[in-house]
Order: structure tokens, then C-alpha cells, then sequence
């Protein structure tokens, strides 16, 4: 059999995945940058395997907020992490689902039989923002470079005014397209979809109880690294953004940030800006058993779909759990376990109510029939983005490593992942475990 066909019709297995903690912009891990934090849960994450890095033919990494640094963060986290040069790196950028794209990217590989053995995952630092600064400004800077003489030099810092001194908004901060800020869209999805205030605050409280009650029990012990950052005198061993005491009457009296008069979006029911890094470990199954791992489980199918970002930008994800769950052959009522990126409350709350409605299913998704009801037991059942933190190009494989450990506390069979992303993208994941 040729290397270009041993592993199709494979199973391809996650032997592994890990994390970073998941921490709040400019605190914990604040003087790290986004490669710092991949090439620490990479190394960390092949340590723990005890894997021969020369097993490993593929590193597929993304990151959402761009670097002036690198071009290429998956190269850079291949050196990063002292692995052996000769492996083939590459990047994705999905927006928030990133590292599902890395995840998927890597199984197709697979599967194809150009490896056996492969690395996904991604990094962000919200901390670690590149500034952008107004043409006259850039054209100045880049004359005063240029300039040989003291005369030229003038002339180029005198071509800059005072105002181009402050940096302008990142140009991702808005949808281009429509000029709409993320939280804007997500009220807007609140406004059409009928989604409350008080719903949403339930969403976000439950996110903070159940993240806290699976940190307390124990269940992230094997996700989560421990980080030692600079100044190193202190580790960062778990998220700094779960609120174990938070309450519905607390969450009740923050007021709207997008819409401050009618709003329903407050910082307590919407992910914040996050810093930090996830990584998956992955073979096809032939080569996992060769190696004597036991998989954490294995990719059943995926699928992406896009919607109109000047519809409902975060409702893509509806439109993909339809095609990942009957590339799989299975119903949403198979599945043991469900997680939903929490972008928003307001935005899990209409996918929710999207999968449940016969009409939505009739008008939007050519099905006569909804998709399903999610049971609220099997949703999200360890926390989610919300509590957790959410660097962008490092939620989904956290996702996806949470999902599978749980399966295996519970004895379940299936899980379904769900993530939305700017752009009105959206992704959705089958696992199954062994």
C-alpha cells in the first residue's frame, strides 16, 4: 500500500490535548505573546505524552489577533518548542474557530495518509495587540527611516500632527462589512431571537457555577498546565476568569455595554478578552495503537457553514450542526454531551432556540423538521467560555479536550461541539470516544 493511501478509512484519533489557564487581557500571562504560549503547551503537551517528537510530521496552529512579529506561528511554535525542524508547519485563522480549522486541517491529513502523527491547536494574547496607526503616521515613519540628512529627517517628523499619535481601534474590533462590533450583533441576534436580560444572566451564571464546580472537583487537572511567567516568581496554574461567588443578583446589575439604554449585553454575560494557548494531540488509529496510546477519542465528522453577517452574524453554527450530525449518522438526541463556544449568552441562547424551532428549520435550513432540542444536563456541563476565558484561536481545541475527558467520566458515547466566529462563520465537531 503507497504512503498516499495507508490511512484512508481510518479512524483518526486525539491521543491527547492540553491548555493553558485561560487568563483575563493584561493580567497572569500578560508578558507572553501568543507564540510564547503555543510553544509552552506544545512542549508541555508532547512531555506529558511521552512522545519521540520525531514521530510527529505535522504542526497545524493558528491565532486570530495578528503578529507584526511572525508570519508563520505554527513554524515559530515548532522552534519554540525545540521540536525537530524537518516538521512541516503551518497556519490557519478561522476567527474563534481556529483551532477547530487546525483540528480538521490535521485529521484530513490523516486520513490522506501524508502523516501519521500531527500537532493542532492555537494561541492568542488580547493583551499582546499590534497598534494601528493613520497613513500620514505610518508614511512618516517610514520617510524618517529613510532620511539620510537632518533636513530630511524634519521634514518627515513635521509631516506628523499630534492627533496621528493615537493609535486608531484594531482593525478586527468591528465587522468590516458592516461595521458592527461583535456585542452589537449579538444584541441585535437577542432582539430578533426574543432573548432576555434574565435569560442571559442564567446562561453566564451557570457558566461561573459549573467552571468552578469542575475546578474544585478536580476535572481540569489533566487539561490545564501550569505556566511560569515572567517575572517567574509566581505559576499561573489555573484561569483567573471563573467567579466562584458570582450570583444572579450581582449579574443583574451590570449595566448594557453595546446598547446602553435597551441593551441586554452586559460584561457578565459575554466572554472577555482573553490571553492563552491550547494544543491537540493527534494520529490515525493504526498509529496509535502501534505507539500504545489509548485515545481520548476520535473525530467523527465536521462541518462549516457561513451566514450573511448583516443577518444574525453568530448563527452559522445552526447551520452546520445539521450537516456534521448527518455526515455522522447520528441525531442530535445521540448525543451525550453538548459544548457551545459562549461567545455571548444571547448567542447560545438563539442557536438554542434556532436547533429547537421547526420554523427556523423550515425557512432557513430546507429541513422539515427542527434539528432538536438540547437537554440543558448535557450542555456545557464544566462551564464555557464565558467563565473560562476565551482566547480566540485556543477555545476550540480546549473544547474539544474537555468534551472527550468528560465523556470518558460519564461512560458517554458522543459529543457535539458547536463554535461561532466573526464573519458569520461557524463550525461544528462529532467526537466519539473509544
Amino acid at each position: 500500500m503507497s504512503k498516499s493511501n495507508e490511512n484512508q478509512g481510518e479512524r483518526v484519533a486525539i491521543v491527547a490535548g492540553l491548555r493553558t489557564p485561560f487568563c483575563k487581557a493584561g493580567t497572569d500571562l500578560k508578558r507572553l505573546r501568543a507564540v510564547d504560549l503555543g510553544s509552552a503547551v506544545v512542549k508541555e503537551l508532547i512531555q506529558r505524552s511521552e512522545l519521540d517528537p520525531r514521530e510527529i510530521g505535522l504542526l497545524v496552529y493558528g491565532q486570530v489577533v495578528p503578529s507584526v512579529d511572525w508570519l508563520n506561528i505554527a513554524r515559530e511554535v515548532v522552534f519554540g518548542a525545540g521540536l525537530p525542524r524537518s516538521i512541516d508547519a503551518y497556519s490557519v485563522s478561522r476567527a474563534c474557530a481556529t483551532s477547530i480549522q487546525a483540528l480538521t486541517d490535521a485529521a484530513q491529513s490523516i486520513q490522506l495518509g501524508h502523516h501519521s502523527v500531527a500537532i493542532a491547536g492555537g494561541a492568542d494574547s488580547t493583551t499582546d495587540v499590534p497598534l494601528k496607526v493613520s497613513a500620514r503616521m505610518r508614511d512618516g515613519l517610514m520617510n524618517l527611516q529613510k532620511a539620510k540628512t537632518l533636513q530630511a529627517r524634519l521634514k518627515a517628523i513635521s509631516s506628523i500632527s499630534l492627533k496621528d499619535l493615537l493609535p486608531g481601534p484594531p482593525g478586527f474590533s468591528k465587522e468590516p462589512t458592516t461595521g458592527e462590533q461583535m456585542g452589537e450583533a449579538a444584541e441585535k441576534m437577542a432582539k430578533l431571537n426574543g432573548i432576555g436580560r434574565e435569560e442571559q444572566d442564567r446562561i453566564a451564571f451557570d457558566s461561573h457555577r459549573r467552571a468552578a464546580r469542575a475546578w474544585s472537583e478536580g476535572f481540569f487537572k489533566d487539561e490545564v498546565m501550569t505556566v511560569l511567567a515572567p517575572p517567574f516568581d509566581s505559576p499561573v496554574e489555573k484561569d483567573n476568569v471563573v467567579r466562584e461567588s458570582t450570583t444572579l443578583e450581582a449579574l443583574a446589575k451590570l449595566n448594557p455595554v453595546f446598547d446602553r439604554r435597551h441593551g441586554t449585553i452586559t460584561a457578565g454575560n459575554a466572554s472577555p478578552l482573553t490571553d492563552g494557548a491550547s494544543a491537540l494531540l493527534m494520529m490515525s488509529e493504526s498509529k496509535a495503537n502501534a505507539l500504545g496510546y489509548q485515545p481520548l477519542g476520535y473525530v467523527k465528522s465536521f462541518a462549516y457553514a457561513a451566514v450573511d453577517p448583516a443577518w444574525q452574524l453568530l448563527m452559522a453554527p445552526v447551520f452546520a450542526v445539521p450537516k456534521a450530525l448527518e455526515r455522522a449518522g447520528l441525531a442530535l438526541a445521540d448525543m451525550d454531551l453538548v459544548e457551545v463556544h459562549e461567545a455571548f449568552a444571547a448567542q447560545v441562547a438563539a442557536n438554542l432556540k434556532a436547533l429547537a424551532s421547526r420554523k427556523f428549520a423550515q425557512e432557513h435550513l430546507g429541513r422539515s423538521e427542527a434539528v432538536g432540542e438540547v437537554d440543558p444536563e448535557k450542555l456545557n456541563v464544566n462551564g464555557g467560555s464565558i467563565a473560562l476565558g476565551h482566547p480566540f484561536a485556543a477555545t476550540g481545541a480546549r473544547l474539544v479536550t474537555s468534551a472527550l475527558h468528560e465523556l470518558k467520566r460519564r461512560g458517554g458515547k458522543h459529543a457535539l461541539l458547536t463554535v461561532c466566529a466573526a464573519g458569520g462563520l461557524g463550525a461544528a465537531v462529532v467526537l466519539e470516544a473509544p
